[in-house]
């Protein structure tokens, strides 16, 4: 074997030397990082006070232990609206929320304390009066959140996929109607014109007409008769007395 091929060898070997470390490595990092799933606890919000949000919500917190992670679900654009019409507020509203605590213990022992308790804090803090609705989630882990909510986005947008094509439906259907009534109107147009013509063409103009007539005979013959003069007449007249 030349020192070209012991090279080579040598390349291969370190390669698979380090591939199996870089493997043992993730093997040992998911499983530090199931260890420490499975130490940390998630507390679930029912209600998130008004104006409250991430920074506020784990400054009060985490007081009380180790916060790791914070989700809050913003609150429904109608219902909001309603909210800033009644309040004057601008600020974004979150109607629920989930928290992870480094440890299951405290996040357990945060629940039982807090839950039912007034927020307080500063008195000037608008939500001093407010009341904690906080409960310690048992078995639960941050990743059965994120599949519950990517399982929530999925049925959302299927339920809104769903309410387009019947939008749809019904738009494509109401602009057939239209297109119907207007074809329709234009047919009535259509006949409405075509009766009027035919009624314009059979009203006939009332025709008076003139025949020539040739006068009557007994008249033409009066009128022929030679007139005997008064002198005729009166010899005549003497003659016959004679």
């Amino acid at each position: 074997m030349n020192a070209s091929e012991k090279e080579d060898t040598e390349i291969d070997a370190t390669k698979i030397l380090s591939n199996s470390e870089n493997a043992k490595l993730k093997k040992k990092k998911k499983k530090v990082a199931s260890n420490d799933a499975d130490k940390r606890g998630v507390c679930y919000l029912s209600r998130i006070p008004p104006h409250m949000d991430h920074v506020k919500l784990r400054h009060i917190l985490s007081q009380f232990g180790d916060i790791q992670r914070i989700f809050l679900v913003p609150q429904d654009p109608n219902a909001q609206v309603r909210v800033k019409r009644s309040r004057g507020s601008r600020d974004q509203a979150y109607s629920e929320g989930w928290v992870e605590f480094g440890n299951k213990n405290v996040a357990k022992r945060v629940a039982n304390m807090l839950n039912g308790e007034q927020i307080g804090g500063k008195k000037r803090s608008s939500f001093y009066y407010d009341l904690w609705n906080i409960k310690y989630l048992s078995k639960f882990k941050w990743d059965d959140l994120t599949e519950e909510l990517a399982l929530k986005k999925a049925t959302r947008e299927q339920k809104l996929a769903v309410e387009l094509s019947a939008a749809k439906r019904e738009r494509d259907f109401y602009l057939s109607r239209v297109d119907q009534s207007r074809a329709l109107d234009a047919i009535e147009e259509r006949l409405k014109k075509k009766s009027k013509v035919q009624q314009e063409s059979f009203q006939v103009a009332k025709v008076v007409r003139h025949f020539p007539q040739t006068k009557p005979i007994a008249a033409d013959n009066k009128q022929n008769k030679t007139e005997l003069s008064d002198d005729i007449l009166d010899a005549v007249c003497i003659n016959i007395i004679i």
